[in-house]
Order: structure tokens, then C-alpha cells, then sequence
């Protein structure tokens, strides 16, 4: 990733952030939180990934008010941003939380065998 798409980037996350913050009225968009944008090098596409905080239940319910409110938030983003074309937005569920959630449950549940130091087990 380039130096300007890496600020790019950065800025389109803080506008739409701010504007789901305060000026998305759709009430399925209430707390959700943008995880991390990026941008194609053109800077013409920006895929833009979202988590709904406290439950993941919600991704359809998300994912429906995001294709809402999608040209509102592109003409608000493109009124905010200085770029000759204003980026195509494209929203996706971020998983990533899920996938870390449960690797951390399988690492949790792992019976590992206490250390064996001469021939007796570690009792710490």
C-alpha cells in the first residue's frame, strides 16, 4: 500500500466514521463501528469492513441498512475528501473478531501436559 493510500484510507475511516456517529438516522446502523477501510491504488474503490459491537447476530440486518445508506454516505464522504473521483464504497461483515474469538476458545480448551524436567512433572 502506497504512502497516499495508506492516509486516504485513514481519512475515508474517520468521515464515515463521524457520519455514523452523527448523521445516519437509519436505526439498523446504530453501533456499529467501521474496523478498517481499504483502498484499490487507483483510489477509485474502497472496500470498506464493519462489525456491529456486542452482536455479531446482526450482519444481514447491517449489511442492509449499509446498501440504505450507501449514496448518501459516498455524497457525504465526496462533499469532506479531497480526490478527483469520489471512491465507490463497498461494505463487507469483518469476521475477524469471530475467527479470534474462536481461536481462542480452542486454545483455551487444549489440555496440555505439564512440563516433565528430570524425569518428575513440573507441579507449578
Amino acid at each position: 500500500m502506497s504512502i497516499k493510500q495508506g492516509r486516504m484510507s485513514d481519512r475515508i475511516h474517520q468521515i464515515l466514521s463521524a457520519l455514523l456517529l452523527r448523521e445516519v438516522s437509519d436505526p439498523r446502523l446504530r453501533e456499529v463501528s467501521i474496523t478498517e477501510v481499504k483502498l484499490d491504488p487507483e483510489l477509485m474503490y474502497a472496500t470498506v469492513y464493519v462489525i456491529a459491537l456486542g452482536d455479531v447476530k446482526r450482519e444481514a440486518e447491517v449489511m442492509a441498512g449499509f446498501q440504505r445508506a450507501n449514496s448518501f454516505l459516498r455524497r457525504e464522504l465526496g462533499k469532506r475528501i479531497r480526490l478527483r473521483h469520489t471512491p465507490e464504497l463497498h461494505f463487507h461483515w469483518d469476521h475477524t473478531l469471530e475467527h479470534a474469538d474462536r481461536i481462542n476458545k480452542i486454545i483455551s480448551n487444549l489440555d496440555i501436559p505439564a512440563e516433565v524436567v528430570d524425569g518428575q512433572a513440573d507441579e507449578n
